[in-house]
């Protein structure tokens, strides 16, 4: 089945044990590996958004750069925390960024994962405890859907700075098709039926809901299938997209069995976040010669059941390497699947 792929960054920099060092230099690297990756044919440069850390925050000015350097690859955020966010800031951030890029924004929203300081909205004004804050997350993530429409809502100065047509007004710049380009970050079967319910398209991660004790490709195929009749019960105007992010290293070189071959996550693990009651269970990493991942991304249920599929790459190796590991994927394992 042909597919979408794109790469997921985090953008982190650090002085110890990393090649990016300073966030000008992680910030650079990120835009230099979206115009490499569009070169080999990758069809997505999406990056992780966490505060209070030494890795991309707002994502806005980012995705603005690589629009201006690219021409055709998608930019995307997995995902914008909606904890932190206005809804009408970021409508306007967005569509602007959006127009920039010539419509080529895939804009990941959602509750969020555990940040580094503790409730760090309320540095942002909000004063909301992390219990009233999930349902506060996703009404306004409401808004800002309502919001993109671009219906009119805004009573017009009776003595307005510049001349305007009558009547009441909504943001600019207007980006007509952006509201079928959000993406929703599910982690549970619940949270995919409510995306598919207001109109997002579907973006689930290397982590879930341990919500059986099948496999973790099971459990995100399951949620992937339950979103799809959701949304075909919904009966929306356009067709959604799927997403899931691997983990993905291939061994093509001395350079890679030194840093993959061993010690790596390869088999699923169970655990729990911060603010969950319940387990989550991570995604393997998928480590070893083309061939041998070749089969066994085969099998994995999730990749099939979805349109759009995201390699991490490990941001601290540098441009380089990252690189290396999207040529390898590309050439190697890509074609061999049937996602090119």
């Amino acid at each position: 089945m042909t597919k979408k792929i794109g790469f997921l960054s985090f953008g982190f920099w650090q002085k110890n044990n990393s090649l990016v060092t300073t966030a000008r230099q992680s910030y650079a690297e990120s835009v230099a590996l979206a115009v490499e990756a569009e070169k080999l044919g990758v069809d997505g440069a999406w990056f992780r958004v966490h505060h209070f850390a030494d890795q991309i925050g707002t994502p806005y000015p980012l995705m603005a750069a690589i629009g201006a350097k690219t021409t055709k690859i998608e930019i995307g955020t997995g995902l914008v925390d909606m904890r932190y966010e206005n809804p009408f800031m970021m409508a306007e951030n967005v569509m602007s960024t959006d127009v920039l890029s010539q419509n080529r924004v895939q804009l990941g929203v959602g509750r969020g994962s555990p940040e580094q300081v503790e409730d760090g909205w309320r540095y942002w004004g909000y004063d909301y405890s992390e219990e009233e804050i999930k349902d506060i997350a996703r009404a306004r993530t409401l808004k800002f859907l309502e919001l993109l429409k671009g219906e009119p809502f805004a009573q017009p100065n009776a003595q307005p700075m510049f001349p305007q047509a009558p009547g009441l007004r909504r943001l600019e710049p207007y980006s007509p098709t952006l509201q079928h380009r959000i993406w929703w970050g599910a982690g549970s079967q619940q949270t995919a039926i409510w995306a598919a319910e207001h109109g997002m398209n579907l973006q689930s991660s290397t982590l879930v809901n341990y919500e059986t004790t099948e496999p973790f490709h099971v459990q995100q195929a399951n949620q992937l299938r339950a979103f799809k009749a959701a949304w075909q019960k919904a009966g929306h105007d356009f067709a959604p997209r799927t997403l899931v992010t691997r983990s993905i290293m291939p061994i093509v070189s001395d350079l890679d069995a030194k840093l993959f071959a061993e010690g790596s996550q390869t088999q699923d693990e169970v655990g729990y976040l911060a603010y969950h009651q319940n387990p989550t269970i991570f995604g393997k990493m998928y480590v070893g010669e083309p061939d041998q991942l070749v089969k066994e991304l085969a099998e994995d249920e999730a990749i099939q059941e979805a349109d759009t599929i995201l390699i991490t790459v490990p941001s601290t190796l540098g441009l380089d390497y990252n690189v290396h590991i999207l040529k390898t994927i590309m050439t190697d394992i890509a074609p061999a699947l049937g996602w090119k």
